[in-house]
C-alpha cells in the first residue's frame, strides 16, 4: 500500500522530482515510456545542482515537447510505501505543478518517451495507480 501526503512546502534538499500535470486544448497530457504499456503525468528526478522549477521545466520540454506554456507550482508531496519492513518506510519528496500548455513542438530524440497522448480524462492504464489519482484530484481542487 502507498500513502500519499500533500504539503505546503517541503525543504529544496528533500525534492527529488518533479510532476506536472499538465494540458493542451483542453485534454490532458499523458506520457508512454517506451519500456511500459501504461500512461504516467510528465515528470521525472531532476539532476545534480538543479533546482525543482528548472528540473519541471526541462521534464516537460523532454516528455512532451512544450514549447509555449504556463507553469504553476501547487504543492510538495510525500510517497511513502506503507509495508510491513521497517525499510520500506522511507518517504521520496517531488513538487507537483499544473502546466497550460499553449504550443507542442517536436519531441527530442532520444529520451525515454515514446509518445505522449491526450485524454479528456484519466486513462485506465496508469504507470502509477496508487500515486496518479491523488495527484490529479489535488489539481481538481487546487487549480479549477
Amino acid at each position: 500500500m502507498i500513502k500519499v501526503t500533500f504539503y505546503d512546502s517541503a525543504e529544496d534538499h528533500l525534492l527529488d522530482f518533479a510532476v506536472i500535470v499538465s494540458r493542451y486544448r483542453d485534454q490532458w497530457i499523458f506520457c508512454k515510456h517506451r519500456d511500459r504499456n501504461t500512461f504516467e503525468f510528465p515528470g521525472g528526478h531532476r539532476e545534480k545542482g538543479e533546482d525543482i522549477l528548472t528540473a519541471a521545466k526541462r521534464e516537460l520540454y523532454e516528455e512532451t515537447g512544450a514549447a509555449e506554456y504556463t507553469l504553476k507550482q501547487v504543492c510538495a508531496y510525500s510517497v511513502q510505501r506503507l509495508d510491513d519492513k521497517e525499510a520500506d518506510l522511507k518517504e521520496s519528496f517531488g513538487m507537483l505543478f499544473y502546466s497550460e500548455v499553449k504550443e507542442l513542438g517536436e519531441m527530442p530524440p532520444g529520451y525515454e518517451i515514446e509518445m505522449i497522448r491526450l485524454f479528456d480524462e484519466m486513462p485506465d492504464s496508469l504507470t502509477y495507480p496508487e500515486i496518479q489519482p491523488e495527484l490529479m484530484e489535488k489539481i481538481l481542487r487546487s487549480v479549477f
